[in-house]
C-alpha cells in the first residue's frame, strides 16, 4: 500500500524533470536563434556566414525533431524513415533550384558572355 502512495509523487517528479528539460531546450533554441540573427550582420565572407547559419539551423533542427517531435524515444526504424524522407525532400529541393535557375530560364540564342553576366543572380 505504501508503494501506491509514492507512485504519484515519483510520476510528478518525472513530469517536472521533463518540463524542465523542455524549457532548457527551448531556451537553448532561443539563444541559437539570437546567434543566427547576430551573425547576419557580421562583416565576414558570404560563404562563411552561410556555412555558420546552415550549421546552426541543423543543430536547431536536430533538437526539435529529437525532443519536441519525440523522435529520440521512437524506434530506430521510424528515425530511419524520417531521415529518408528528409533526404528525398532535400534532393527534390536541390533539383528544383537547379531546374528553375537563371541559366535555365535564358533563351537558347544567348551567348556564353550573357549567361556569365546573369550568373551572379543565382
Amino acid at each position: 500500500m505504501s508503494d501506491s502512495t509514492h507512485a504519484p509523487a515519483a510520476g510528478h517528479a518525472a513530469e517536472e524533470s521533463k518540463f524542465a528539460a523542455y524549457v532548457q531546450i527551448a531556451m537553448l533554441l532561443a539563444v541559437i536563434t539570437g546567434v543566427e540573427i547576430a551573425v547576419i550582420g557580421l562583416p565576414f565572407a558570404t560563404w562563411l556566414l552561410v556555412s555558420v547559419l546552415v550549421v546552426l539551423s541543423a543543430v536547431k533542427f536536430m533538437f526539435v525533431i529529437f525532443y519536441f517531435m519525440h523522435l529520440r524515444w521512437d524506434k530506430v526504424f521510424c528515425t530511419i524513415l524520417f531521415f529518408i524522407g528528409l533526404i528525398l525532400a532535400g534532393g527534390t529541393m536541390w533539383a528544383l533550384i537547379k531546374l528553375f535557375s537563371v541559366e535555365a530560364s535564358l533563351p537558347l540564342s544567348v551567348t556564353w558572355n550573357a549567361a556569365a553576366h546573369y550568373a551572379h543572380l543565382v
